[in-house]
This record gives structure tokens, C-alpha cells and sequence, in this order.
């Protein structure tokens, strides 16, 4: 991977009534993301819906709990429940900066992989859905959790910056239904508590930067997954969720 592609990635918990005040700055102050829906049910927003994928050791969930460096993760992922783009990501973090690897794919090789079975390598396989083969042949990677938000997105062009608030963080194990809209899913965080993530390469304007720092604005350092997955195991360090 080039180092250059790594970007800081600073993540606070906030309350509504935080997150209303930082959405009107934001409208001022930056662009929306242009995939953005405009109308209908995600209207000012999209819908994000991702499986992550842990080996038999839950090594991905207890580096991020130990906060160990380098660590990196599988997700599938789609937007607005749509099978349209599917994607397969690796999200990795080291020294505190995070990178994104991605490929696309079809539904019937998501749905293989949901299944927790393996697809055959060929010569045109691209390299990260040949690695994620080698893991779960290896280290029997299997789909752990769903996560599930709504996303309201900016931009700047400047240090190539994104402000997301992510809202209504819930969780589901239905793999066999992950493409269908409607699933039993779970809240995850405290009502009214939702996620501000603010992302960068090597500089981001500090009118930006000022304008997203409330006073008690609770940073924090795990992740969406992390959460759902301890969410999940009721206790962290339980027996059952080790094994």
C-alpha cells in the first residue's frame, strides 16, 4: 500500500442536540457528498449497511479493544439496501491513519461469502478478494456481524476532507438476508447518542476543524463494528465470545 494513501480519521460520540448545532455549521460550510439521495426515504442522507467479517479467534474485535497497530478488517458493504454496488473493503489502520482497499462484486459472490463459503481464485481475481479467500481458508474468516446507519456526508476539496454523522448505529446476524430491506436489527448506542467521524489527508482547514469542536465533545476510539460486536457478547471478555 502507498503510506501516502493512509488518512487521519478522528471519531467523537455526540448527542442530537450536538449534532444539530454541527449540521448547521457543516451546511454552511461544506458541500454534501453528490450521493446524496434528494428525495424519498434517505432524503439528505444514505443508507450504509456493511458485514464485517472476524476469524475463530475474534482477532479483528480484540486488536481493536488491546488498540494494536497495525490492524485491518473485511467488510461487504452497500448503500440504500440496493444490490447495485457491492463492495468487498479491507479497512486498515496503522500509526493512528487509516487506509480503504476496495473491489466490487456481484451479488451471487457476496451471497457466496455471506454464506461463509469460499469462491474459486482465478487468474482475473483481484488481489484483495484472493487474500480474503486465503484468510478464510487459513484463518476460517467468517461474517461476524451486520452494521447498519444513516449517513449524512460532506466534502471539501481542501486536504481532501469528509465530515460524516452517522445516526441510529444498529446490529443484526440475518446474513442469508442482508440484501433484503427489512431485518431484525438492534440499537446499539444510548438514545439520541450518534457518531461525527471527520477524515483527512495531511491537512485539514482549520476553519473546518474549528467549526466541528464543540465544547464536551467526547472523543472516541473504537470503532462502529467494535461496537456492535461488544454490543452483541453482552461482556467483552465473556468465554462464549472468545470461542
Amino acid at each position: 500500500m502507498d503510506e501516502a494513501k493512509y488518512r487521519h480519521e478522528y471519531k467523537y460520540l455526540v448527542s442530537a442536540a450536538q449534532l444539530a448545532i454541527l449540521q448547521v455549521r457543516a451546511d454552511a460550510l461544506m458541500q454534501k457528498d453528490p450521493h446524496v439521495d434528494t428525495t424519498g426515504k434517505y432524503s439528505g442522507c444514505y443508507n450504509i449497511r456493511s458485514v464485517y467479517f472476524d476469524d475463530i479467534d475474534n482477532t479483528a474485535y480484540y486488536e481493536i479493544e488491546n488498540s494494536e497497530d497495525p490492524r485491518e478488517k473485511f467488510r461487504i458493504r452497500i448503500y440504500n439496501h440496493s444490490d447495485k454496488q457491492i463492495t468487498l473493503e479491507l479497512k486498515s489502520k496503522k500509526a493512528g491513519r487509516c487506509y480503504k482497499d476496495s473491489c466490487p462484486l456481484t451479488r451471487e459472490q457476496a451471497e457466496v461469502l455471506l454464506s461463509g463459503k469460499t469462491l474459486p481464485i482465478e487468474s482475473d481475481t483481484p488481489y484483495l478478494l484472493k487474500k480474503m479467500m486465503v484468510q478464510m481458508q487459513t484463518r476460517l474468516l467468517h461474517p461476524v456481524v451486520i452494521v447498519e446507519y444513516e449517513r449524512i456526508p460532506y466534502t471539501c476539496p481542501f486536504g481532501n476532507t469528509r465530515v460524516t454523522m452517522d445516526l441510529h448505529l444498529r446490529s443484526s446476524c440475518q446474513f442469508n438476508r442482508f440484501f433484503e430491506e427489512i431485518l431484525l436489527m438492534r440499537p446499539v448506542l444510548h438514545t439520541g447518542q450518534n457518531m461525527l467521524e471527520i477524515k483527512w489527508d495531511e491537512l485539514i482547514p482549520d476553519y473546518i476543524y474549528q467549526s466541528m469542536m464543540l465544547e464536551n465533545l467526547q472523543w472516541d476510539s473504537f470503532s462502529k463494528f467494535y461496537y456492535c460486536r461488544r454490543f452483541m457478547a453482552g461482556e467483552s471478555n465473556s468465554y462464549e465470545f472468545r470461542k
